[in-house]
């Protein structure tokens, strides 16, 4: 059983069809990634796999239940997180503050559909909030502003808070969108060190990235898949280089 499967997904935005009947199968444990280039539809996909933009036709499977008319609230609560692009944190809170909000939201003492009162503090909520912040590679900040993080460590508090939901499956919207390569490379380490349980499907333009971290790539090109099957399958495809350069040299698309 795959852990994201979509078929014959389609959304249109008046004459535009931005998502062109398009089958996806993410494998459980995968770390899959979705490319192409600007236009392609990778963001209208994303949108539609989350909830946050319903579908015109086709199905959306979480595991083997059909969520295809779920909101999004309802697919977190089945055990898909996300981060996204432009994601909005509380300026007002520390790192630690804002993970603890989320674990507080669902964790088992939350119950999935409260959220327990701001000055209760519990010892539970503390040591998952550490374990997160530790995961992501901020256990040092934990108590630093949310507007003192650089940005590279905002994307790894997103991170975070998208784990505290202990999601089955994790979508990343173009996790390294605005990363320095040092950022980046830190960011790389993190996804690659999740754990194996997480399935992780993203949405990446930086493909230095992508080709280091995805053990399957799917490629869109004017909102149809162009080409899904290993890194190697893809470097090596003359259709996706001239799809993303009008070129076939792939000295100029691949770095590595």
């Amino acid at each position: 059983m795959s852990a994201l499967t979509c078929r014959g997904v389609s959304r249109s935005f008046g004459a535009l069809r931005a998502v062109d009947a398009v089958d996806l199968t993410v494998q459980p444990g995968a770390r899959h990634a979705l490319i192409g280039p600007n236009g392609a539809g990778k963001t209208t996909l994303f949108r539609v796999l989350t909830g946050r933009m319903r579908a015109d036709a086709g199905t959306v499977h979480l595991g083997d239940r059909d969520v295809t008319g779920l909101s999004e609230v309802r697919r977190c609560r089945l055990g898909m997180s996300q981060t996204l692009q432009h994601a909005s944190l509380f300026a007002s809170m520390t790192a630690a503050e804002t993970v603890a909000l989320a674990v507080r939201r669902h964790g088992p003492e939350g119950g999935g559909d409260r959220i327990v009162p701001w000055p209760v503090r519990r010892p539970a909520v503390d040591a998952r909030t550490d374990e997160l912040l530790g995961q992501v590679g901020l256990g040092d900040r934990a108590g630093s502003s949310v507007p003192s993080l650089s940005h590279g460590e905002r994307k790894q508090l997103e991170v975070a808070l998208a784990l505290a939901c202990a999601p089955s499956v994790l979508l990343l919207d173009e996790p390294a969108a605005g990363m320095s390569p040092a950022e980046s490379a830190r960011l790389l380490a993190l996804l690659a060190g999740l754990p194996g349980e997480v399935t992780v499907l993203f949405v990446e333009h930086d493909l230095d990235l992508v080709f280091d971290l995805a053990d399957h790539v799917t490629v869109l090109h004017l909102g149809r898949v162009l080409l899904s099957g290993t890194p190697d399958e893809v470097r090596a495809s003359d259709a996706v280089r001239e799809a993303y350069l009008g070129t076939a040299r792939r000295e100029e698309l691949f770095t590595s």
